[in-house]
């Protein structure tokens, strides 16, 4: 077991000035937090070598903010593209027949939801799904079939539960 406690007295006494050091350059707390904990993580691992150096408080502080240069680098490239792409497509609301079919399908049982998504609303044919699911056709059928049946029979009573109850639902649905 490799003794750590120079490296935990290292740490308790540096870590905060380098989290307000890299908050200082970014501007955000979170992103200082992370980048330092990365940067001490990867001292921590090197620390044989590291703590021989004349300043390790100084490595730790440039590797954290390196770490927060390049996450405003690709942030920064994320909004490029974002703003080069526009605003999302803007898409109709969903009609009350398709909520009611998606609250029904989500009471299903996961291996019935599975076919059913996969074969009626992905166009997958029985083969295919068998295969992505490694279960037989006839296996895929007969879900298809008691899906197709649990479906009908939660449509036609016009019970579909509403999107607080589905959670319920489904693990009674597992059940049965």
């Amino acid at each position: 077991m490799v003794d750590t406690t120079e490296f935990e007295i290292f740490y308790a006494t540096t870590y905060r000035r380098v989290v307000a050091q890299v908050y200082l350059m970014t501007g955000d707390a979170h992103d200082a937090e992370e980048c330092s904990q990365e940067a001490f993580s990867r001292a921590m691992v090197r620390w044989e070598r590291i703590s021989t150096y004349e300043a390790p408080y100084a490595w730790v502080r440039r590797v954290a903010f390196n770490l927060a240069c390049s996450r405003m680098r690709q942030a920064r490239r994320a909004m490029t593209t974002l703003v080069r792409m526009g605003p999302p497509p803007s898409h109709p609301p969903a009609d009350v027949d398709t909520v009611l079919v998606v609250e029904a399908v989500r009471t299903l049982p996961v291996k019935y939801r599975q076919v059913v998504v996969l074969h009626h609303l992905l166009d997958l044919p029985v083969r295919q799904v068998a295969e992505e699911l490694g279960v037989p056709e006839a296996t895929v059928k007969t879900r298809l079939a008691r899906g197709r049946r649990r479906l009908s029979d939660i449509l036609e009573a016009g019970d579909t539960p509403h999107w607080e109850e589905v959670g319920r639902g489904r693990h009674e649905a597992a059940r049965a």
